[in-house]
Parts: structure tokens; sequence; C-alpha cells
């Protein structure tokens, strides 16, 4: 049986401004990509966020990102390799404090926006990254952009790494995400991001946004927790897997 993890981002809320429906959402996934500090979240959401996944015995994950709340970590940021390293490795640390608290190993560590898209083509910042999470706890797992720098560099580094694809993202030939200021970029349509989800799962291929067929090894299935159509759209990808007799399952358990 095809095993597959659904994933999403999360603990994203900061201090009086609510980001999502972290409640309603962690529930119907198996993996949830925490926020650590940098580019959302404060120390009670990531307490409240890591607890309730606890509850729900889901896989827990650290999402670092740039030190950017303003622009939500998806502005580019020149940073040197020694400086991603720590930034990672600091994040890191905040979130497995309340892993501690709450008697849960972390299972992963996914960059957040800027960080994981410029990793994803750059290989020294995503060697400096997988160093860090290396160094932490070796025993992570990377989850990353199928055939991205993040991938390889985990695999030179000897990190488990799993294969990640975006639901609610657009694709260009070479892979890699369409840019968010790109028309076109985000899935809205619940039928759309459904088909495209059973396709690369079923036969491991989906349509770029120029319409040609590009070849995509996956592992996870992510819903960006911000996302309008977030809760309809794990739900409905959570129900329609399972009716294609596809085993949903958090990434520890396969990886």
């Amino acid at each position: 049986m095809k095993c597959v993890d659904l994933n999403c981002d999360l603990g994203e809320s900061f201090g009086n401004y609510k980001i999502g429906m972290d409640e309603e959402v962690i529930p119907l996934i198996t993996s949830a990509n925490v926020a650590c500090g940098y580019h959302a979240s404060d120390p009670v959401v990531m307490m409240k966020t890591i607890q309730m996944a606890a509850e729900n015995g889901i896989g827990i994950g650290a999402h670092p990102g740039f030190p950017d709340l303003m622009g939500f970590g998806r502005r580019n940021m020149n940073i040197s390799t020694k400086e991603a390293y720590a930034y990672v490795m600091y994040q890191l640390g905040a979130l497995d404090a309340f892993c501690k608290k709450y008697g849960v190993k972390m299972q992963h560590v996914k960059p957040h926006g800027a960080l994981y898209n410029m990793a994803g083509k750059d290989y020294s910042l995503a060697r400096a990254v997988c160093e860090a999470v290396y160094d932490f706890d070796h025993d992570l797992i990377l989850l990353g952009l199928t055939g991205s720098e993040l991938i390889h560099a985990s695999e030179a580094v000897g990190l488990k790494h799993a294969n990640e694809f975006f639901a609610d993202r657009a694709y260009e030939e070479d892979g890699s995400l369409v840019a968010r200021s790109k028309a076109g970029s985000m899935i809205t349509d619940e039928a759309e991001a459904l088909e495209r989800v059973i396709k690369v799962v079923k036969e491991g291929t989906v349509t770029s946004i120029t319409g040609k067929e590009i070849s995509l090894d996956i592992n996870s299935i992510c819903v960006h927790g911000d996302g309008e159509k977030a809760l309809a759209f794990v739900k409905l990808i959570g129900e329609r897997l399972r009716k294609e007799n596809i085993s949903v399952q958090a990434l520890h358990k396969f990886i």
C-alpha cells in the first residue's frame, strides 16, 4: 500500500493576531510544521500548538524561518551560512523545550518561506541548514521540496529526508514553486487540488503552470495553514487519499 504524510504549517498566530484554524486542522493531519518565533508565533502559541499536537498524537516538526515577523518570513534575506546555521539551531532549541514539556520527540524540520525557497536553490545555504539540523539531532527528518538542494544537502550530511508536495501551490517546469507574486501561483479550487494530489501520489507527475507534465517523487502532502481553504483542503485530501486506498501516516512511521 502506498503511504503518504499529510502535513500543515501551524502555530503561526502572534500575540493578539490569530492566523489559521489550528484547533480544527490538527486532528485531520498526520504531521505539523510548527513556527518557532522568527517568522511567526510566540512562546505561548508555540506551547499551545505543541500541546495540541501531542494530545492528537501527530508528528511534530520545527518550521524555522528568517527573523522577519513583519514579512512573515517570505522576504529574501542576505545572510551568511554561519548565521543560517545559528538561526536554525536557535529555533530548534526553542521548540524542543516545549516538546520536552509535553513528553514528545520532534520528528522533522521543514524550513519556512523564503528560507525554504532560497535553500532549495542555494546548496551552501541548504548545507548550513542541514548541518544545524544534524548537529541538533541526527535522527530528525529533513522535509524539503523534491529534487531541491535541501534534499541534496540532507543526503550529503547524512540526514533522513522526505520529499514534499504542495497541494495549494503551482509548480514551474523545473519542479520549483511558482513565486507568489505571479498569477496562478496559488491553488484555491478544491477539486483541482484533490486531483493534483491523487495524481502525484499515484502517478508521480504534476502539471506545471506552463502545462508541461513533470515527475515528482513525494512522501508528504502540504497544505498552508494560513490559506483560506486550509481546513477544507486537509479534510477533503485526507478523505480522498483513504478512499484511494492510500495510507496516511506520520513521516517517522515510514521514512
